[in-house]
C-alpha cells in the first residue's frame, strides 16, 4: 500500500483536540507553501486562509461557530475563505509566462480577456459558486497536507457567517466557505470511523 494510501486512510476528521497545544507560524507556513499547488479555474487560486490563533481573536470565532468546544481546544482555528472576485488576478497571474516567453503578447491578451468575460457574463451566482467550489478543493489538500506533517484537522460549516466576517474584518468580496481546526487529536476515546458508502451506491457510468 502506498504512502498516500495509508496517509488517506488516516486522515479523520477529529472530534475532540487535545488542548495547549502550539502550532508555530513555520509549521503553517510549511503546510500552505504545499498547499498552493492545489488546482483551481485558470490557475486563479480563489481561496484565501485566515488562520486564528490569538486566544481573544479564537473565542470570537468560538461564539461565532455556535460555542463548539472543538475551536476553543485547537491549536488554530482556519477559516478558509473564497474570492469571487479571483478572476480579475488573471493578468497578473499570467504575467510570469508572458515575461518568460511562455505566450505571446496575444495570447495574454486574449487569456485575461475571456477569463473577465467568462465569469463576468457568468453573474453573481457563478462568482461564487466558483468561489465555494474552488476553495473546497485547496481546504481539501490543506487538510491532507496537515496530517502529512501530523497535525488534525476537521472540517466545520456549523457557524454564522456574517459574525464570522464581522469578527475577522472579511471582506464582502470573500465567502466563508468553511473553517477547519487543526491541532493534536485526543485519541483517548476514540469513535469507529463512520459507515462509508460502497462504491456502486456513490458512483455511476455513462449515466446516472
Amino acid at each position: 500500500m502506498s504512502d498516500f494510501i495509508n496517509l488517506l486512510k488516516a486522515r479523520r476528521s477529529a472530534t475532540k483536540f487535545i488542548p495547549g497545544v502550539e502550532i508555530t507560524d513555520q509549521e503553517l507556513e510549511e503546510i500552505f507553501s504545499l498547499v498552493k499547488f492545489a488546482p483551481s479555474a485558470f490557475n486563479l487560486q480563489h481561496a484565501h486562509y485566515v488562520v486564528v490563533k490569538d486566544p481573544e481573536v479564537k473565542n470570537k470565532v468560538y461564539e461565532a461557530a455556535y460555542k463548539q468546544y472543538k475551536v476553543q481546544s485547537a491549536s488554530a482555528a482556519i477559516v478558509v475563505l473564497g474570492n469571487k472576485e479571483a478572476y480579475k488576478d488573471a493578468g497578473k497571474i499570467n504575467e510570469g509566462l508572458l515575461h518568460l516567453g511562455v505566450i505571446n503578447q496575444q495570447e495574454y491578451d486574449m487569456t485575461v480577456e475571456s477569463v473577465h468575460s467568462f465569469y463576468e457574463g457568468g453573474g453573481e451566482t457563478f462568482k461564487r459558486e466558483e468561489a465555494i467550489r474552488n476553495a473546497g478543493i485547496s481546504a481539501m489538500l490543506m487538510m491532507l497536507v496537515a496530517k502529512e506533517k501530523g497535525w488534525d484537522t476537521c472540517p466545520m460549516i456549523g457557524f454564522d457567517p456574517k459574525a464570522l466576517s464581522e469578527v475577522l474584518n472579511i471582506p464582502d468580496t470573500h465567502v466563508p466557505v468553511l473553517l477547519i481546526t487543526i491541532g493534536k487529536e485526543d485519541t483517548s476515546k476514540l469513535r469507529p470511523r463512520g459507515y462509508r458508502k460502497p462504491v456502486g451506491e456513490f458512483v455511476s457510468f455513462n449515466k446516472f
